[in-house]
């Protein structure tokens, strides 16, 4: 039976077993749903942090408590010192599998790898061709709702002229992978590249890492670590914060960040003078500025150096959170020469000798390995039948070039180069968590595709949200699909206008949603949707910028739906 009278009677299937999928899976049991099955591919819990995919050297690019439930304490990190305050790659999957060996077990289905998704014949419900890894057989399942949380790492995206099958072609001897398959691959990568000596020649081969993100970095620190020669390549590399002691939590956890962070709309006096007046933006830009360059003091990073050529932390999402520098993470290593870093370049070709890479402007590198921290792309392209995926509208679907939305933000007077993809596509996924065309059937939804800096807060918010848009609770949300696709012009304007040089469209899986630092004002957003208090953390005009943002605030967020729900239906 693919549907009930009831909401709560029909399977719902949640695919994937990452952040956005665990937290997903508790809320909708909380409320009632007879039925839940979390179906992924892999083989443990934990997405992008499950311990297949975890390796030495790996930890959270956060805080502490960011990536919290808040049904479920967070140990400190067990590593003293020597990370900060962070956790290690480890501690986040045991979490992770903790949480789940509570509240899921006999929930998760693992070893389910969902290879199509299409609508029921019946128009009401869905089909899923579900390949069992552990029999080599498929099933097809059925099932009233799914929540895709499948995320934005799952599909690896390498440039044509770089893949394994080019480098073949080309005679390359050495291993070519992605960063997505670091972790299972590292040993057959160290044992195939010699440990780098003093005496070694300076036209060694060494190891090229094509890309300057956080995966990136992490290979590369891992790799330098462990003896190994590495040289990284990228256009620019990400901004990141770092300072000389561990910031008190009113800095760090609270929202000050986001408010220096425009939103689509101000909701604050504060917001509205930074973001609206010319000191509010000079103050702004004065912070950012500030939070750069004391990140480079604090890293040791020379004034001629390379590593200073990040993007802004201001225009795009590729922020990290180093905290205190450490001597055997990236930023130490790449200062003390252990890691050799070229930006403003981009590997182009493997070399014709079978041995070296070529740069854009024509230079060679020896290579005895290539990897590719190339990104990924969207993780529904390949789960959906093409009839359904141009139902849906899930990919990328042409801009608007006369869209009438704009924002007269003072910060947001002087942007640099549009991307040619930001002009030429939109998303129509309702703040990345419906798509337009299907809001009214409320049978389809998304979690973790937006891209937020607190992960645990921002899944578990969404969770509610989708548990109460299932449940046909009455929300502040488009009533058609047409009011739909309109507040996804307006959403998609912004965006253009916020982050011009990231093509959120491309990756909807992933960036379905661009709130990153300004995470706290698009989870008030979604609060408010449910009709539930926002700004959760207290204080008062003056001192609510600094008050610590904590996942324990929601602890209670079901019991307030269930009394705003009793509320509605009572005479």
């Amino acid at each position: 039976m693919l549907a009930a009278s009831d909401s709560r009677e029909g399977p719902v299937a949640i695919i994937g077993a990452g952040v956005a999928g665990l937290i997903t899976a508790q809320t909708l049991l909380q409320d009632g749903f007879a039925d839940v099955q979390v179906l992924t591919r892999d083989l443990q819990v934990g997405g992008v942090w499950a311990a297949n995919r975890i390796y030495q050297g790996l930890y959270l690019n956060n805080v502490h408590g960011q990536y919290r439930f808040s049904a479920f304490e967070m140990p400190p990190p067990a590593a003293g010192g020597k990370l900060r305050g962070r956790l290690s790659g480890p501690e986040v999957s045991r979490y992770f599998e903790a949480f789940a060996d509570k509240y899921l077990k006999d929930v998760i289905k693992l070893g389910k790898d969902v290879q199509k998704i299409r609508r029921h014949p019946s128009g009401r419900g869905w089909q899923l061709d579900v390949y069992d890894v552990r029999s080599d057989r498929i099933e097809i399942r059925e099932y009233a709702r799914i929540v895709l949380c499948t995320g934005g790492c799952a599909t690896p995206k390498m440039p044509e002229s770089l893949r394994p099958t080019t480098a073949l072609a080309a005679g390359f001897e050495g291993p070519v992978l992605h960063t997505a398959e670091f972790a299972e691959r590292a040993n057959e990568l160290l044992s195939s590249c010699p440990t780098a000596t003093r005496s070694s020649a300076t036209d060694a081969p060494s190891i090229v890492v094509v890309g300057g993100g956080k995966s990136a970095q992490d290979v590369c620190a891992f790799l330098a670590n462990e003896g190994r020669s590495v040289t990284m390549v990228c256009n620019q590399l990400d901004a990141f914060l770092a300072y000389p002691l561990p910031l008190p939590a009113f800095l760090r956890n609270s929202r000050f960040l986001a408010v220096i962070m425009p939103h689509i709309h101000l909701r604050t006096k504060l917001e509205r003078f930074l973001h609206t007046t010319w000191l509010g933006n000079l103050i702004t830009q004065s912070i950012l500025y500030a939070l750069t360059q004391s990140a480079f003091f604090a890293a040791g990073i020379p004034a001629d150096s390379p590593l200073r050529n990040t993007v802004s932390p201001f225009w795009h999402v590729r922020v990290n959170d180093d905290g205190v520098p450490r001597p055997d993470a990236f930023y130490g290593l790449a200062v003390a020469g252990k890691i050799n870093v070229i930006t403003s370049a981009r590997v182009s070709r493997f070399g014709e000798d079978g041995e070296t890479v070529v740069l854009e402007d024509g230079r060679s590198l020896r290579a005895s390995a290539v990897v590719l921290g190339t990104g990924y792309k969207s993780s529904w392209e390949t789960l959906f039948d093409e009839d359904t995926m141009e139902a849906l509208a899930l990919g990328p679907q042409p801009a608007n070039p006369d869209s009438p939305y704009r924002w007269d933000y003072t910060t947001l007077s002087d942007p640099p180069p549009t991307h040619p993809d930001t002009r030429r596509w939109s998303s129509t996924i309702y703040r990345g968590l419906v798509p337009a065309k299907n809001i009214t059937r409320r049978d389809l939804a998304m979690n973790g595709t937006c891209l937020s800096a607190n992960n645990g807060y921002t899944s578990e918010v969404a969770a509610h949200w989708i548990s109460a848009y299932f449940l046909r609770d009455e929300m502040r949300i488009p009533g058609s699909v047409e009011d739909a696709l309109e507040a996804t012009e307006r959403e998609a304007s912004w965006l253009k206008q916020r982050h011009p040089q990231v093509p959120t469209a491309l990756n909807p899986s992933y960036m379905g949603f661009l709130a990153f630092m300004g995470w706290p004002q698009y989870t008030d957003d979604l609060l408010e949707d449910m009709g539930l208090p926002i700004l959760r953390s207290g204080g008062n005009a003056f001192t609510w910028p600094f008050r610590p943002v904590r996942s324990e605030e929601l602890a209670t967020l079901k019991e307030e739906r269930d009394m705003r729900r009793g509320s509605q239906t009572s005479p």
